[in-house]
């Protein structure tokens, strides 16, 4: 009886340890995923951070007109070089 009592508290303990370890595999699993996701946020962060740079920069009035001017060759409108176009007349 006590043989068999033994056995039994064996048998136990050793579920108990197994999923102990089991326990500790899985929140070790849970604790790299959480850092790795942790990261990408801190990475996405920086992406967004200078996206608003760039943004705030590249949209400003005066940069947009001196790359147009620049790049394009355009000019600003004058009353002299405006065409107006009038349905029906050719």
């Amino acid at each position: 009886m006590i043989g068999r009592m033994n056995v039994v508290l064996t048998v136990i303990l050793v579920l108990c340890a197994l999923s102990l370890v089991n326990a500790q595999y899985q929140a070790r699993r849970l604790f790299i995923e959480l850092e790795r996701a942790q990261s990408a946020a801190k990475q996405l962060d920086l992406e967004w951070a200078q996206l608003q740079l760039d943004q705030s920069t590249f949209g400003k009035h005066a940069r947009i007109e001196s790359n147009a001017r620049r790049d394009l060759n355009m000019l600003t409108v004058t009353p002299d070089r405006t065409q107006y176009l009038t349905p029906g007349v050719k």
